[in-house]
């Protein structure tokens, strides 16, 4: 790792082909060796139905588990801004071990698509990374990133979303960020009529997934992978 970048606290990280950060913590990537931007947009904006639902001008809450490199952030306001929306968009996302700004620089900078969503996310990350994060990026885009554990902080949290990004590691590397307990904060904590999408296909995630609430489906994945999950509560 090069020398002027500082580890996460308590993430190992290593680079792949000198711009992707792989977790020796946890034996995973952050994002699809293909093309993560590319992949968010299939699974967690298409699997919500986004951009569409943002046309009806009514503000929308996104949740996130797993901010990792500000990646599904940054596509998210890249298709955003793009539409035109008129609706107001807060995005949080909750996340134990947050980068710091050069990492993150690092990491988004394969992608040029994204380029002044990137470097406005880095302009804007505190070097003070702890409790909660949040940035204005105008008066219709907020970026909020609750560190610390999020099965804990999402039970101490009354907000209700529109759509989740279900986007932690692997379940067979990190299992805790898919346990039932934490799906059900996630369905408790969706609004009426919400969705959520991931990469994740489990089999023990999707039935947590419906023991939730969640009306769970079964599309097909990313880049030929067989299967990803999208739902709904009722």
């Amino acid at each position: 790792m090069d020398e002027d970048i500082e580890k996460p606290q308590g993430l190992a990280l290593e680079w792949i082909e000198g711009d992707m950060p792989y977790s020796t913590t946890f034996g995973d990537h952050f994002y699809c060796r293909s093309d993560g931007r590319a992949e968010c947009g299939h699974v967690f904006l298409a699997g919500n139905g986004l951009p569409d639902r943002w046309q009806n001008g009514e503000p929308f809450r996104i949740g996130e588990l797993g901010f990792g490199t500000g990646l599904n952030f940054c596509e998210t306001f890249r298709q955003w801004r793009d539409a035109g929306s008129p609706c107001p968009l807060h995005f949080t996302s909750f996340e134990l071990f947050p980068m710091d700004s050069a990492t993150i620089d690092k990491a988004l900078s394969r992608w040029p698509e994204i380029e002044a969503e990137h470097r406005a996310l880095v302009a804007a990350w505190p070097d003070r990374r702890e409790g909660l994060i949040r940035i204005d990026f105008d008066d219709r885009l907020r970026l909020d990133v609750v560190v610390g554990d999020a099965g804990a902080n999402l039970g101490e949290s009354d907000s209700l979303f529109d759509a989740w990004y279900l986007d932690g590691f692997a379940p067979s590397r990190n299992p805790a960020m898919w346990s039932a307990e934490l799906m059900q904060a996630v369905h408790d904590h969706t609004a009426p009529g919400g969705t959520f999408a991931t990469y994740a296909a489990a089999g023990f995630v999707r039935r947590n997934l419906q023991a939730a609430g969640f009306a769970v489906e079964r599309p097909p994945g990313f880049a030929g992978k067989r299967e990803m999950l999208k739902g709904r509560r009722a």
